[in-house]
């Protein structure tokens, strides 16, 4: 994001990682540009850095998956129950200007499969339209980092836009809870959390939803 290191946020991947293996679901680990997928170092520290981004960091057939991803491009989309997009500043980015991820977004919004985001991964759902080519957002209540957040992380001026804006931009209702405490919204088939402390909410409604 800009000239500043980032990656992915590795507790709301190693949280959802863990409720979606004990639930008995084969996991498939994408990137944008597959292969070995970068780590944001603030994860990392005191206060975030949690049990289960330890286990992660310890746990050899996870670390293998996340040293060899499939690239975005590679998935197909139509055989996956669901898609689950974890944080991480650099998704602000790379979420919102890759054609593939968006197609397979689609494709599977479109056809009532389970789409699901925290934090700053819903960032993924900004260019994404409905099968009417309204935005794909647009009548659905959502969440996700909100303004409050950002300004104590101090990188407002580094983000493109503020998802709480953007969202209801586009026709959306955004809804928050307090800061850095879990929220989560289902919305038919879309399902989001606000911040690192939503993601294993999120992760756990992903499973309700697919029962």
């Amino acid at each position: 994001m800009g000239d500043v290191d980032t990656g992915v946020w590795i507790e709301e991947l190693a949280a959802p990682y863990y409720a979606f293996q004990e639930a008995g679901y084969e996991i498939v680990l994408a990137s944008i540009a597959g292969g070995p997928i970068p780590l944001d170092e603030g994860s990392f520290g005191a206060g975030f850095f949690t049990e289960d981004s330890k286990k992660f960091m310890h746990d050899g057939t996870a670390m293998g998956q996340l040293f060899h991803s499939v690239k975005v491009d590679d998935v197909d989309f139509a055989s996956l129950d669901a898609i689950f997009m974890p944080g991480g500043h650099g998704t602000c980015v790379d979420f919102d200007n890759n054609a593939a991820l968006q197609q397979g977004i689609e494709t599977m919004y479109n056809a009532k499969k389970i789409v699901s985001s925290v934090c700053h991964g819903p960032h993924c759902f900004v260019p994404c339209k409905k099968a009417n080519g309204d935005p794909l957002v647009k009548g659905e209540t959502v969440t996700g980092f909100s303004a409050a957040e950002e300004a104590q992380v101090q990188k407002t001026e580094l983000v493109p836009y503020l998802l709480e804006d953007k969202f209801n931009e586009l026709g959306a209702t955004y809804t928050k809870g307090d800061a850095w405490t879990a929220h989560v919204v289902v919305s038919g088939h879309l399902i989001t959390g606000q911040n690192p402390q939503s993601s294993t909410d999120t992760a756990k409604a992903v499973i309700a939803a697919l029962k």
